[in-house]
């Protein structure tokens, strides 16, 4: 089946992975732990909201459980946004899908589970960015470079970690895309690593000073995708575009997504395996 659609201003980049001819967008708005504003954090019903309002990318936490299963979630522990206590890596598969990680939200999320990767690269459309942020040992490359693999989402997914991690990623799955996550404390510094290493995306974060704009140029030399973290101000994101950034993380997908339209940056109408 072969599927092309076409984001007004967002246009696709052909790459190849699923066996269809996907476009993705060139710029938009990433779903912090999707929708985690208005939703809980990491969850199903979080990427459906974000996917929903129209997301460019969405970004995700993926940790290990006691019995090397691969989770989505942010903290070493589950004490914030569930109803149970422990570390992650101390808990088994079983029994972190017992406990309830929507009511601290709110009532209405009451139930909702900690997905596995599994779950939300299954559900996930075809045609926007996942931005998978390992929370772990360098082992999660690899791990995760083979789930994104076994699930056809080579020409979508990228891996935010380190180099340690980046390597054994690239290792086990050779052309797995990557977010160099090994800030340096000057901007500068971070963007020359991440041109030496060949990352393909980097993320920028902090005040957007007018440099910015002399880092947007040598990244875009060396087609390097750039993502900023994070704010949800109008008027910073439209100062991020105008200096290049292709992808600021918002927290608040659902109402930010009105403010790119603007810009001529339509949100993505999602497509998804038949």
């Amino acid at each position: 089946m072969i599927i092309t659609l076409f984001l007004g201003s967002c246009q696709g980049q052909g790459q190849t992975g699923t066996g269809d001819n996907i476009s993705l967008p060139e710029r938009g708005l990433c779903a912090h732990r999707g929708a985690m504003e208005t939703h809980p954090e990491n969850t199903l019903s979080a990427f459906r909201a974000a996917i929903d309002a129209g997301a460019h990318m969405i970004e995700f936490d993926v940790a290990l459980t006691s019995d090397n299963e691969l989770v989505i979630i942010h903290d070493a522990t589950v004490d914030r946004t569930t109803d149970g206590s422990g570390r992650v890596d101390e808990l088994t598969l079983q029994e972190i899908r017992e406990l309830d990680a929507g009511s601290w939200k709110s009532e209405d999320f009451a139930g909702e589970r900690i997905p596995t990767i599994d779950e939300v690269l299954e559900m996930m459309p075809l045609n926007i960015w996942l931005n998978i942020h390992l929370k772990g040992d360098d082992i999660l490359g690899s791990m995760v470079a083979k789930k994104i693999r076994d699930h056809n989402r080579l020409h979508q997914a990228f891996i935010a970690c380190g180099a340690g991690a980046a390597l054994k990623a690239r290792n086990s799955v050779p052309g797995i895309m990557i977010c160099n996550m090994d800030r340096m404390e000057r901007n500068l510094d971070y963007v020359n690593e991440t041109i030496q290493m060949e990352a393909d995306f980097i993320q920028l974060r902090g005040i957007a000073y007018p440099e910015f704009a002399v880092y947007t140029d040598m990244l875009r030399e060396n087609r390097i995708k750039i993502n900023y973290f994070g704010t949800d101000d109008p008027d910073l994101i439209r100062i991020l575009f105008e200096m290049g950034i292709d992808f600021p993380l918002v927290d608040d997908i659902v109402n930010s997504i009105d403010i790119i339209s603007e810009l001529g940056i339509k949100p993505v109408i999602p497509v998804f395996r038949p």
